[in-house]
This record gives structure tokens, sequence and C-alpha cells, in this order.
């Protein structure tokens, strides 16, 4: 599996090797030894995942920017399985040197791609196609009282989301209302 670092030390995509031949392709798509050691490697917290969550949306659903707060603040390990979503995390950890920071990374059923968030960070991702199937591993459970979002277009965050004339956004009433 390859690693690769981004702009956030804390946000690393992992790309697994896929094996391909004329019957179709096989790959190991989570392996706890690896991803424990990518994330020692860098001196990063080691998570322990509890809960499997997995979306379907159609294009242009707009999910995010979604987080909880401590006691029950959650890492995800995402990726998409099926159709291509543009995914991104922003930094909301008051005391880092990357506050109010974001990286985006298309995830997709054929890059294969997967994006470790850590806690501390919000998350959201649009869906560019069409039965975008999306997965991911939480390190906590989900807790309605302690979730919080922050408006997908804030200002200051400045997000370079990927949305032409061909996309049409479909949101919650509650993405849509967010007062920050």
């Amino acid at each position: 599996m390859n690693v690769v670092e981004t702009k956030i030390k804390d946000l690393l995509i992992f790309e697994p090797r896929v094996f391909a031949d004329d019957r179709g392709w096989f790959m190991e798509s989570f392996n706890q030894q690896v991803f424990e050691k990518a994330l020692a490697d860098r001196g990063l917290e080691i998570p322990n995942f509890v809960q499997d969550n997995h979306s379907l949306s159609k294009k242009g659903v707009l999910r995010g920017l979604h987080y909880q707060l401590n006691p029950h603040a959650q890492g995800k390990l995402v990726r998409v399985v099926q159709g291509r979503a543009w995914d991104v995390a922003v930094d909301i950890r008051k005391d880092s040197e990357t506050f109010g920071q974001w990286v985006g990374v298309e995830l997709s059923g054929e890059n294969h791609k997967q994006f470790w968030i850590p806690a501390g960070f919000a998350h959201g991702f649009i869906a560019l196609e069409d039965n975008t199937q999306f997965l991911y591993k939480t390190t906590d459970y989900y807790s309605k009282e302690y979730e919080r979002c922050i408006l997908w277009n804030d200002k200051s965050l400045n997000i370079k989301w990927p949305i032409s004339s061909e996309i049409k956004l479909v949101m919650s009433e509650k993405d849509l209302n967010v007062e920050n």
C-alpha cells in the first residue's frame, strides 16, 4: 500500500495495490498492521475503529462539513467503492498550525484511494456521479448530541468545490441552514 502525505501532516491518502487481470481485480482494502505502521512512522496517534458507515448519493449531493465534539470526536477512514466524490477535510483544531486549512482529494471506485481524517477535522464530500457509494470507518460512535456542522461554502475556508453548471447541488436542510 502506498501512503501519500498531504499539506496537513495528519491527513493521509492510502493507495492500495490493485491486482487486475481478465477476471477482474483484487485488492486488500484495509490492513490494520499497515495502517498502524503508516501512522506510527509519522508519529501520529493510532485509532481504534468502532463503526462502519455506508452511504449512497446522487450526483450533486453535498454532505458536510460535519464533525463531532469531544468526548465523541470521530476519526474517519473514507473511500468510495462506486462512482466518484470530491472529499474534503478541514482542520478545526484551534491550537493547530494548520487551523482552518483544508485538503481535498478525489475518491472513486476506479482509483481505490482512501483518505485518513483524524478527530479534530470537519469532513464533507460532493458526489460527482450518480450512485456514488461512500464507505467509512469511524473511531467513535455517532452522537447526535455532539454533532456539529460548518457551512460547506464558508467564505473564510474558501474550499474549491468542483461545482459546474452540470452539477445541481442537493443538500439536507441541516447542511443548508448551518449558522456559523
